[in-house]
């Protein structure tokens, strides 16, 4: 009995809390850092909310992107296909609403598109057993070519749909046009992906395949449903962006989504996600996400030429990878 008292609860201290939480703690330090650089190099413009609305306005298609593909690189895996999905998606939703098929059952069929196309990945990969990165890229070719082929290189205007209550949910401006719907799309998805990670067992398992998959298979995860599930999930998401992002512009051109690949990428990776899988928080690709989505903004509001906004996107890349990797204590060579 007394040894039983002996081991009491220890309430932990801050020294232990920072320690536990030091990863999230250097995304705030970065984040903060980045936007400091702004306010010093023109307080005028980042004083002013106008520039914070129009990131809101379009931060969020690369972040509900960048949410789904957190969970793919958590997995240990990668998905290159995404802005051909979105793209593919895309043109099932306009194409529907050109025939005049009702918007609701057109955002189905689309979203019905996306999840066939990450499920389609997800076969190829589970199945048939070609790894990931080679059978993204074979689809990211493939699915842009059907686009290319179904759209004959011509766009679509979906123009008429403008005063739907589907497309005021969508993308409309709400609290007197302050806040851009999309923005409340992508915090709404970023809660329920926090969650879905932190708090149900889908995203414990997710993690733990990534980490290890063979033990998960010893711990009786079903690893390939896992698989094929966070996949799915990744053409989904394409396909809602897809959908939000022609409602905001009222128009489909084949070459959509190209371009969104390295910053959704690089928001994830920013966001502290691991390269190796297992690690990860949605926390984290959210900071990555306005990280990534304002640097060419910032950098034409500072006065520096837009030539320097790769040599940058890189940099910051490097310097946040390499800032995570030091104060988790891992080395790539590890």
């Amino acid at each position: 009995m007394k040894e039983l008292n002996n081991l009491s609860y220890t309430r932990p201290t801050l020294r232990d809390e920072v320690k536990r939480n030091k990863i999230q703690l250097s995304m705030i330090v970065v984040f903060l850092l980045v936007w400091a650089v702004y306010l010093i190099g023109n307080f005028a413009v980042f004083s002013q909310f106008q520039i914070y609305r129009a990131f809101l306005t379009t931060i969020p298609f690369i972040g509900i992107m960048a949410l789904a593909a957190t969970f793919v690189i958590i997995l240990g895996e990668i998905d290159l296909s995404f802005p051909s999905v979105m793209a593919l998606s895309a043109w099932v939703f306009c194409r529907l609403i050109i025939m005049d098929v009702n918007i609701w059952i057109a955002a189905l069929a689309c979203l019905a598109t996306g999840a066939a196309l990450g499920l389609f990945n997800a076969l190829l990969i589970t199945k048939i057993g070609i790894p990931a990165i080679v059978a993204t890229i074979s689809t990211q070719f493939l699915f842009r070519g059907t686009v290319n082929v179904l759209a004959a290189g011509q766009g679509m205007s979906i123009i008429r749909i403008q005063d739907t209550v589907f497309a005021q949910l969508a993308v409309s401006n709400i609290f007197g046009g302050r806040l851009p719907m999309q923005a409340v799309w992508f915090l709404i998805l970023a809660v329920f992906c926090w969650f879905l990670l932190n708090r149900h067992i889908f995203g414990s398992h997710v993690s733990f395949v990534g980490d290890n998959r063979s033990s998960s298979q010893m711990m009786g995860i079903n690893v390939t449903r896992i698989r094929i599930m966070t996949f799915v999930m990744m053409g989904l998401f394409a396909a809602f962006t897809g959908i939000l992002s022609n409602i905001e512009v009222r128009y489909f051109w084949p070459n959509q989504g190209e371009g969104s690949m390295m910053p959704v990428l690089a928001a994830v990776f920013v966001g502290g996600t691991s390269v190796k899988g297992g690690r990860g928080t949605i926390f984290g690709t959210v900071l990555g996400v306005f990280i990534i989505g304002s640097l060419e903004a910032g950098i034409i509001a500072l006065g520096i030429s837009g030539f320097w906004v790769q040599f940058i996107y890189g940099a910051v890349i490097i310097v946040c990878v390499s800032i995570y990797s030091t104060m988790s204590g891992k080395r790539t060579s590890d």
